[in-house]
């Protein structure tokens, strides 16, 4: 008979390896809005910090501060009921009608976080006998959602369109899933989208497409990694996010019109949820306002992304420079990530470390993101101090 351990014991004993591999996360408690010049209680002077998805610089932005405080006046602060009972109000259809619009879609659903609208999506379209092909570094929320669905989860090496379409010329599933993010969150780069589209068509399979990391940032207006691509297909189901670049929250689900009315009454994560605050429907509809005129702060960005991959020459670490906010750096061991970034801290710059699970084992790395807010003055900091720290660390 199998000896009991009592249960508390073994989470310690579980942490302690955690701690032992590198591999402890430690919340840091924020003082200040969400901005570059971020304040923080165990520190006594403000940092600079290149660790958020604020893309645009709007999640401090006073027009959405302003739109908020007229919401909350008009709404109050809670929708009261999930939105197939009381909780659906005029401001989140009008907010659906616009997001649609802007993203070139028939409909738009409106949920209140991007790990909901994943988990939701893929269990109301597949199922137990179907088959996700999914990209092998994509989110956790698109892992989390394909296994929710029961369907079988067949993972093609990353961007490997020649694995791809193997997979899906082998697969007998009555119906077929393809399931990417736009932009790769850890390492910045963009999946292919033309061509996964061309092989969702030929194979009668969806596309759904994350864009979290995309939306207000790609395309033009920031209409997001579709419109970058200039893609249209009913086979196409787009997700954002409007925490990163939009500066609020949420999220949505845009396609065709009969996606979403199969969305509205299957998914289980829409359904059984009260629905998001009307307050933020409303003031988001003020940030699409600023992504839609925003061509200024994404050409500053876009400035500052070339400025930062043109200084940081490295003889050791490994930049992987992309076109997007994301600019990892692989450092590789976990306890010598976890050093850089202290090191960093004590200078007054905040980039975590990121580890597995999140990377894969042996690619620990910092995951610096850009933000329009950010000046160049700040970029060439940030620079600087890379380059004297990578000779410091043997």
């Amino acid at each position: 008979m199998a000896e009991c351990r009592d249960p508390l014991d073994e989470l310690d004993a579980g942490l302690a390896d955690l701690d032992a591999a590198g591999l402890t996360r430690r919340r840091r408690i924020v003082t200040t809005p969400c901005r570059p010049e971020a304040g923080l209680a165990d520190r006594s002077a403000p940092v600079l910090a290149f660790c958020s998805n604020d893309y645009l610089g709007l999640a401090a932005e006073p027009a959405l501060a302003s739109a908020a405080a007229r919401a909350a006046a008009r709404w109050g602060v809670g929708s009261g009921a999930s939105h197939l009972v009381s909780g659906h109000t005029a401001a989140h259809e009008a907010l659906e009608a616009r997001l649609a619009a802007f993203v070139g879609m028939d409909d738009a659903l409106y949920f209140s976080t991007g790990y909901m609208a994943n988990i939701g999506v893929m269990p109301a379209l597949v199922g137990r006998g179907d088959a996700i092909f999914a990209d092998k570094v994509n989110h956790a929320s698109l892992v989390d959602g394909a296994l929710l669905s029961r369907a079988e989860l067949i993972r093609y090496p990353h961007c490997s369109l020649a694995a791809l379409e193997a997979r899906l010329a082998a697969s007998t599933a009555p119906r077929k899933l393809i399931v990417t993010d736009s932009v790769f969150s850890m390492d910045g780069d963009l999946a292919p989208l033309p061509q996964l589209l061309a092989l969702a068509e030929a194979h009668q399979a969806w596309l759904l497409v994350d864009d979290a990391h995309g939306f207000g940032v790609l395309g033009p207006q920031g209409r997001g990694s579709l419109a970058h691509f200039g893609l249209t297909s009913p086979r196409l189901i787009l997700m954002g996010t409007l925490g990163k670049a939009a500066g609020v929250a949420g999220a949505f689900v845009a396609g065709h019109h009969s996606v979403i009315e199969w969305l509205v009454n299957t998914s289980r994560s829409y359904i059984f949820t009260t629905g998001a605050p009307p307050l933020l429907a409303e003031t988001l509809l003020t940030a699409l306002d600023l992504i839609e005129h925003g061509d200024a702060r994404r050409a500053h960005l876009a400035a500052l992304i070339a400025r930062f991959k043109a200084g940081l020459t490295l003889t050791r670490w490994q930049l992987l420079p992309s076109d997007t906010p994301i600019q990892p750096l692989v450092i590789g061991d976990n306890h010598e990530a976890l050093a850089v970034s202290r090191a960093l801290d004590a200078e007054g710059l905040w980039v975590p470390a990121i580890r597995p699970p999140t990377v894969p084992k042996g690619a620990a790395r910092l995951r610096i993101t850009l933000s329009a807010a950010h000046s160049f003055e700040q970029v060439d900091r940030l620079v600087a101090t890379l380059k004297r720290l990578e000779a410091r660390h043997p």
